[in-house]
């Protein structure tokens, strides 16, 4: 007997009443029921959340920012919640949300504070403080809410940090705008402050000469002062010398005339000292117009010079305050010049007459000599003018002493405005000096200021509206996929597709016998028992399969990517399942079957078919590598998505690996089982 006929003999076993017929459809549509069922409860919840109810509240009172502007965002964010959709949102009170969440009315309640908008606004304050949104959830109406409640906050969180972020990134932009158009204004300043601090300093140093010029030129005066006193004090002199002459020549006179009888003899005499006198007189006549001379020089010197040094002061930058003080100085300069010129002037005429009186005494006396007779008349003439003589030069040695004390005045202030100039001259020089440094800093200035007038950006309205949203959301995210499940249910099918796969398989042992007892009381061969007790389950299992990918594919929608080939690994799958559980029932019994139980159980729980493997527990880690369910979801992954085959072989290989054990098992257990014992035919436990 064959494995082929074991096989039909022990289904025609399995069909043959109306009931077994029945029982069979029940077991074919076990896992069909199993993993259809819930893949299509969980087919796309995500989708459904539109359905769920949730809160959301906004106690927000508002702010005031510095420019006036009124900000509300909490009540922004809420609009923004209610018009998205992405729940059943509801507008309600503080009070509503809570009570809504406690009695289930609502999954979960959002709330903005009071102070929502004003802790966002404190980010221009020197004392920010975060603002907070509430999550209310009551994990007593579904775990799960808790967790999609996390999502959304944190959604929230990031649309306003990014709105936060691109109203401040904008304003930032706008003041950096700002400074860049003040500094432009502060370019341009400097310019004028640069270009004003270089006639500054040009004209700082033609003062400077000028002063130095003006100090020289005090310090000659100064010295043709002092020489001036040192002459007039010699005409004094002079003056007083003619005095006294001309007081003796009076008195001789005088005598003379008394003594008119002598006169005829003392003529030549007389003839002779008034030459010598009048020579006398001469000589002091021409120092008096020297004098003069001199002193209408220095007068007019002053004079000339007294408007061109106005002038050259003026042009070098002197204030009206510092004008008036040297124009003061020049003018009690010129009042010593003037008197003293007026003195010299007078004194010069007084000597002038007096030569030609004594010019005259001299003619006279001459003629006297030669015309005695007439010396009488001429001798009273004389003696009038030897007074007048005498008057004038006492009159000159009084004006020459006035001219001397005013020369000496004269000198003390051309000494003092010698001082003064020299001070100026310092001042000057040290004001340009000053004015060298501000023009360099001046110039320093304008470069730093064009350096930083040319790094601080200047963006358009429509380069600051970029660039804000760009700093507000830096990070865009573009998602990329190798192979896509396309909903929540696709992505648990490979999971519950396999679980029912050994569900069917596991409840088909619950009414198919693992080995024949007809063919164990034969000689046959224990493979072909083995191959016949696995061969007729394996072809149910086909039907299984075959009703399942039915029911999956077009029933709930899932789509396949390889739909013929993922037809067969399941195929090749419910027959290493039944395989396996074949196995364990021959060589176990109930035992076997129990623990087939007990292997779908870690299986379900190392596969990886809902988080990663690589968040199991390190022991049940190491046993996801070794079952075959494992092999058994990452290869229908990748045939149900369309990622690379090329893994798929793995997974046959070991589910190939886990078959030939298996049947290898059960040829085993076929041999044994020729073998009656007591406890074989009374066992303890049976199923």
């Amino acid at each position: 007997m064959n494995p082929v006929r074991l096989a039909v003999a022990e289904l025609r076993r399995l069909t043959s009443s109306r009931l077994a017929r029945l029982a069979l459809a029940a077991l074919v549509l076990i896992p069909t029921l199993y993993g259809g069922l819930y893949l299509y409860a969980n087919h796309d919840p995500y989708g459904a959340f539109p359905q769920v109810p949730a809160a959301v509240v906004s106690d927000d009172a508002g702010t005031t920012l510095s420019t006036g502007e009124k900000l509300q965002v909490g009540g922004s964010v809420a609009d923004h919640l209610v018009d998205s959709k992405s729940f059943d949102w509801h507008r309600v009170s503080h009070d509503e949300a809570l009570r809504g969440v406690d009695d289930g009315t609502y999954a979960f309640a959002v709330i903005m504070p009071k102070t929502f908008s004003a802790d966002l606004a404190s980010t221009a304050e020197m004392k920010p403080r975060q603002a907070t949104v509430v999550l209310e959830t009551n994990d007593a109406n579904n775990y799960m809410t808790s967790m999609i409640g996390s999502q959304v906050i944190k959604q929230v969180t990031a649309s306003v940090a990014s709105e936060v972020s691109q109203t401040a990134a904008s304003k930032l932009l706008l003041g950096f705008s700002q400074v860049h158009d003040q500094l432009v204004k502060a370019v341009d300043g400097s310019e004028k402050l640069r270009a004003g601090a270089a006639k500054a300093d040009s004209g700082a140093h033609q003062l400077a000469t000028g002063a130095t010029s003006l100090a020289s030129g005090l310090h000659d005066l100064s010295s043709g002062a002092k020489r001036l006193g040192t002459g007039i004090g010699q005409a004094a002199a002079g003056a007083d010398d003619l005095e006294a002459g001309a007081g003796q020549l009076a008195s001789g006179l005088g005598t003379l005339q008394s003594r008119t009888a002598s006169l005829p003899a003392q003529t030549d005499k007389l003839a002779d000292g008034a030459e010598q006198v009048a020579a006398g007189n001469r000589t002091i006549a021409g120092y008096g117009t020297k004098a003069a001379t001199a002193s209408s020089d220095l007068k007019r010197r002053i004079t000339a010079d007294r408007t061109s040094f106005l002038d050259t002061l003026r042009a070098q930058g002197l204030t009206d305050a510092q004008l008036s003080l040297v124009t003061s100085r020049l003018d009690t300069i010129d009042g010593y010049v003037d008197r003293a010129d007026s003195t010299i002037q007078s004194a010069s005429s007084d000597l002038t007459r007096l030569s030609k009186g004594a010019d005259q005494v001299a003619t006279g006396a001459r003629a006297l000599a030669k015309a005695t007779p007439a010396l009488t008349d001429g001798i009273a003439s004389a003696h009038s003018g030897a007074v007048r003589l005498r008057d004038g030069a006492s009159t000159l040695s009084s004006g020459l002493d006035t001219l001397k004390t005013g020369a000496g005045q004269l000198t003390t202030g051309a000494d003092k405005a010698a001082t003064g100039a020299d001070s100026l001259a310092s001042g000057a020089n040290s004001l340009a000096s000053g004015l060298d440094a501000l023009t360099k800093g001046a110039t320093d200035l304008h470069d730093g200021l064009v350096k930083g007038r040319d790094s601080i950006p200047d963006p358009s309205d429509a380069q600051r509206k970029a660039m804000a949203q760009t700093i507000g959301n830096p990070v865009g995210v573009s998602t990329g996929s190798l192979s896509s499940a396309g909903s929540y249910g696709a992505g648990l099918a490979p999971l519950f597709m396999s679980l029912a796969l050994w569900i069917g398989a596991y409840v088909l042992f619950l009414f198919v016998r693992p080995l024949s007892p007809r063919a164990l009381a034969t000689s046959q061969r224990s493979v072909r028992t083995a191959l016949g007790g696995w061969l007729a389950p394996a072809l149910v299992g086909l039907v299984q399969v075959a009703a399942l990918v039915l029911v999956v594919g077009r029933g709930v929608d899932i789509k396949i990517a390889h739909p013929v080939l993922a037809f067969l690994f399941l195929c090749f799958t419910s027959m290493t399942f039944v395989a396996i559980l074949h196995a364990l029932a021959a060589r176990l019994g109930a035992v076997g079957k129990f623990l087939g139980l007990v292997f779908m159980v870690v299986q379900l729980v190392s596969a990886g078919g809902t988080f990663p493997w690589q968040t199991l527990p390190a022991p049940l880690q190491a046993v996801h590598h070794v079952v075959p369910m494992s092999h058994a979801v990452d290869g229908l992954r990748r045939l149900l998505y369309g990622a690379d085959l090329g893994p798929v072989l793995g997974s046959l290989g070991v589910l190939t690996a886990y078959l030939v054990v298996a049947l290898t098992v059960s040829t085993i257990a076929a041999r044994r089982s020729r073998m009656w014992t007591p406890k074989r035919i009374k066992p303890a436990l049976e199923l």
